[in-house]
Parts: C-alpha cells; structure tokens; sequence
C-alpha cells in the first residue's frame, strides 16, 4: 500500500480531529445536563457525575471501532466494514456507562449485528418516535475524514458520512450535519482554514439556504444563547460552530463549548473534532491529554491520549507505517550517542536521547518524550509519559505553533516535578529538541536567563546543538516572563 503522503503539520491536524473531540468530549462531561456557565466561572477538567477525572463519554466510545476500521486500511464505504462497527457498538453498548437513548434503541432493535439490519432498525425508531435528528451521529463523525483526505474524495467522504450516520440516524438533518462537518474537517486538516459553507453547497440545492441561516445564525451567539436543545443535531452543530468562531485556540473553543450547558460533552465533542483539525493535537494541553481515558475494552491501557494519535495518524496514512514503523512500531532504533545527564538547573530532571529509555535511573517515574518512541519503548516502572509534537527542521509546514509547544512541554516537567515526579526529557539524538525544551523550562519555571540556559543546558549535553528556529522560541519566552 501506497500511504498518503501528508506534511507533518496535516498528520498533527488529522490527529487533532481524534484528540480535540476526546479532549472535549471529557472536559463536557462532568457539566452534562446542567445550566451554562457563565463567562467569570472557570471550565476545569476534573471528575462529576459517573465520570472520573478525563473520562471520556460514548461520544468519543463509538468513534474508536471507526477509527480501528480506518486505522488497519479499511474502506468505511465497505458494507461489512460498517457491519463489524455496528457489531463493536452493540458489544460496547452492553457494559458502557453512557449510551444514547436513540442509539441504544436502534442497537437494541437490530435483528443482528449489520448495517442492514441497523439501519432498518434507526428507520424503525423513527417511524416509531416520529424523530431521529438527535445529536448521537454527528458526535462520531470526527474521524470519518481521515480516510478520505486525498484528492479528489469529497464525494465520497460525503457518502460515507451519510451512510454512517443512518447506521443509527434515520433522519435528513443528521445525515446532512456530518456531510458538512466531516467534509469542513477534511478541508481544516488539508489547509488550515475553517470553513461550514462550501460543504453546505455539497447538498441537494432546496436544502442549502436553510443550513446557511442556521450558520448565520450560529455566528451571532454564544454558544448558551443558541435556540432550541443541544440535544437536536441542528442545534448541536450550531453551538459547536459558534464556539469555534468565538475562540482562537482549541482550549479556547473546547471551554465555551462547554458554558453552553445540557448536552455539554457532546457539543464540546463534535466542535473539538473541527477545531482539533484546525490547531492539531499539539495544541491539546498536557494538563488535559494526561488524563484521557474511557475505553472499557481489554486494551483500555493502550487507549489513552498517545494512542487515540497513533490510531489516527495510522487512519490518515491508510493504516500504513512510515519506513521507520511509526506510528505503529513497539520500538524504534536508538541512536549511537546514548545520552542521559543530570538538568544543570534541576536535579529532579534527567535530560538525554532515545537510548537513555533503556537505562533510566530507578527513580525516574515521568519521561516527556521530543520524538516518536514505539508503544512499548518507555519502561514500565515509568507512571506517566507525555509525547510533545515537535519536529526539528525549519519552516511553517512542520510546527503548527512553536511557542505554544514549546510552553505546553515546559510546563509538563513542571507539573510532574511539582507532583514529586523525578523526569526524564529527551528527544532522539539530545541534540537540539532536548535542549531547547530543558532550557525553555529552565526560564519559564526557574527563573534563569535565556542567554545562560541554552548555555549551560547546551554544555551539559555531548551532542547539544539547539537549532536557531528553537533559540528564538526560548529567547522569546525569557522577554514574555521578564515583562
């Protein structure tokens, strides 16, 4: 298989549609079904109702037997395809915390485990309820466009959103909610730009100017103030929207998702989907992503944050590996420097290469990682590992937002060592990405110059050579904690 060949900030964005809609998916749910929240009262992530701490819903549940499907090669276009997703969402359904009332009734209903058969049965609660528009399938939708991110695939991504969608969702407005928002993500991860109208165009011609006042009017609200119940696909999309256009960063868009009240993990779900592809998963904080988890399968441990992004940059590459096995690989080749010192200006943080993983001091019991390192790589004794999406070559198509990475990882060590975490940072070679990173922390949370922090972090590494592009991130990071 020939994979798609994307840029490494289109792999980030194509993660970003997975790990945005998780992020907000878990951040709504402690606020599910109560009033909104007004502006002066903070959005945390924490625990609430039946969900811990960064415990996702079946929002973010049924995206993964999709996201698997995509992420091993397969077409979602292929009935049987589809038939093994209904089957991972009926067996999902009998243990889950949370499932939909008209996605229960549809499983419920379906004479067996195929789309045949769901999709008579999401025509049978409709007949029955007179209804079918809910909200249940544009809060998948998200990874849907990973697999059509090629050239030339708009119609077809239309198709299977459709197609997906009537799985559960008899109804017009549903099916037209995921055409639009999975055609806008696959735009938002090719490009970079927001954009709801031109997939509107994509819709039979007597429905378009209905959609665009619904836009319309999306755009004039907050997300609190948008009339009717969230829990209506059209009301939901509408909310999600108006998050995303009232903010300029994902955390930004997720937290007024969230202050839209009721059906808040939902909304916060479908609009970190679009949002997630605009800014990328490098732009979902650590503070949050640490905390990621939901999947109640037997491989529950492997599906936190880093491997909700291994699935889908699998998905955006047709479920192939890179030549070096990433995203895929247990473990990757180390290289020859075998690198692993004290931080000059923390004892508490071990800095070094990809090689110092095999030999980590007892005592090391967070590692934040600067460059792919396999599944199984990281010791087990290590309690938390956080993976930073920084590549180290120049230019705008390979970092989507340096200083906020760059903040993001520094404030990573800085949390596990005010937890009495001792920590490990490294990058593959230690030669510019640790560096730069232990020095921008060594200003941000120590206090130290940035002129003497590249100086002295540089000098304790062997092979230390901070690229220019990453010194300019650090000296611009000393002048914002100096004003």
């Amino acid at each position: 298989m020939n994979p798609l060949r994307l840029t490494p900030i289109q792999l980030d964005r194509a993660a970003g549609a997975v790990l945005g809609s998780a992020a907000g998916d878990a951040l709504g749910a402690p606020y599910e079904f109560r009033p909104s929240v007004p502006d002066d009262v903070a959005i945390v992530m924490k625990a609430g109702g039946p969900w811990q701490l960064g415990e996702w819903t079946d929002d973010t549940s049924m995206v993964i037997p999709m996201l698997r499907a995509l992420a091993r090669g397969a077409s979602l276009d292929d009935e049987a395809v589809q038939g093994g997703i209904v089957a991972e969402w009926s067996e999902w359904a009998r243990t889950a915390k949370d499932v939909g009332i008209q996605t229960r009734q549809v499983l419920g209903r379906a004479t067996d485990a195929s789309a045949a058969a769901a999709r008579d049965a999401a025509r049978a609660v409709h007949d029955a309820t007179g209804r079918s528009a809910g909200n249940g399938s544009l809060m998948r939708t998200g990874p849907v466009a990973l697999g059509y991110l090629a050239d030339g695939r708009e119609a077809a991504l239309a198709a299977s959103a459709r197609s997906l969608s009537g799985l559960t969702h008899f109804e017009t407005d549903a099916g037209d909610a995921c055409v639009i928002w999975s055609l806008a993500i696959r735009h938002a991860i090719r490009t970079g730009e927001l954009d709801l109208r031109g997939p509107i165009e994509v819709l039979p011609a007597e429905r378009r100017a209905r959609w665009h006042e619904f836009i319309d009017t999306a755009e004039r609200l907050h997300p609190r103030d948008i009339p009717g119940s969230n829990g209506w696909v059209v009301a939901a999309l509408q909310a999600a929207w108006a998050a995303i256009v009232g903010a300029d960063t994902l955390a930004g868009v997720l937290e007024r998702a969230v202050r839209c009240g009721n059906d808040t993990d939902t909304v916060a779900a479908i609009a970190g989907s679009l949002a997630g592809a605009k800014y990328g998963a490098s732009a979902v904080p650590f503070a949050w992503r640490r905390h990621l988890h939901g999947w109640s399968g037997a491989d529950a441990a492997a599906l936190d944050a880093d491997g909700l992004v291994r699935l889908a940059v699998l998905a955006a590459r047709g479920g192939a590996n890179d030549r070096d096995g990433w995203p895929g690989g247990d473990r990757f080749a180390t290289p020859r420097t075998d690198t692993l010192v004290r931080h000059p200006h923390d004892d508490g943080v071990w800095i070094g290469d990809l090689s110092g993983l095999d030999r980590l001091p007892s005592d090391v019991s967070a590692v934040v990682s600067l460059c792919r390192v396999g599944a199984a790589q990281v010791p087990q004794h290590v309690g938390v590992h956080h993976e930073a999406w920084l590549v180290d070559k120049p230019g705008a198509e390979y970092n989507l937002d340096l200083d906020a990475v760059f903040a993001d990882a520094a404030d990573a060590v800085a949390a596990l060592r005010a937890e009495g975490h001792s920590v490990y940072l490294h990058c593959f070679e230690a030669r510019s990405r640790t560096p730069s990173i232990a020095a921008a922390y060594a200003v941000r949370h120590l206090g130290v110059p940035a002129t003497r922090a590249l100086a002295e972090v540089t000098a304790a590494l062997p092979h230390g050579a901070p690229q220019p592009w990453f010194t300019e991130v650090v000296e611009r990071m000393s002048v914002k904690e100096q004003a």
